[in-house]
């Protein structure tokens, strides 16, 4: 299967996660990973399966390198039906009022254009004790199942 990884970051964890899924799928699947700065929305259309992991900054706000992308979206407001998408998130806990945001606003963005999500959005939590990976790679493994 093709599969287009994504990442919004700030701090570049994502990237790092955004890597690392990489390599778990790479042994079965064509897989690319790509900045979300980088990336024109219409880019989507190009894989089977997007998987984006993108974090929250601020106030439950799009991390830096996911604002391009989202300012395309919202300018071009592309027809992105067709595109399946996977999205996990990252944030922390202690902001509990916007906890996940980044993530969820991205997804709803998506949707309101025509992409459909496969499987649950999971949010890792920065203030808990499990790795991003612990809990990406299992998450996308059953998404992955019924894809």
């Amino acid at each position: 299967m093709k599969i287009a990884i994504y990442y919004g970051t700030e701090t570049g964890n994502a990237e790092m996660l955004a890597e690392d899924i990489a390599t778990e799928l790479e042994d079965a699947h064509e897989t690319s990973v790509a900045d979300l700065a980088e990336t024109a929305p219409e880019a989507l259309k190009a894989a089977e399966l997007n998987v984006i992991v993108c974090s929250s900054y601020d106030d439950g706000d799009f991390p830096a390198s996911a604002k391009p992308f989202v300012e395309k979206l919202n300018a071009e407001s592309p027809d992105l039906s067709g595109v399946r998408f996977a999205i996990f998130g990252l944030g922390d806990s202690e902001y509990e009022a916007t906890y996940g945001f980044g993530s969820m606003k991205l997804a709803d963005l998506l949707v309101a254009r025509g992409a459909t999500t496969l499987g649950e959005r999971i949010v890792h939590d920065a203030a808990g004790d499990d790795l991003p990976e612990d809990l990406a790679l299992p998450w996308l493994a059953g998404i992955l199942e019924t894809a």
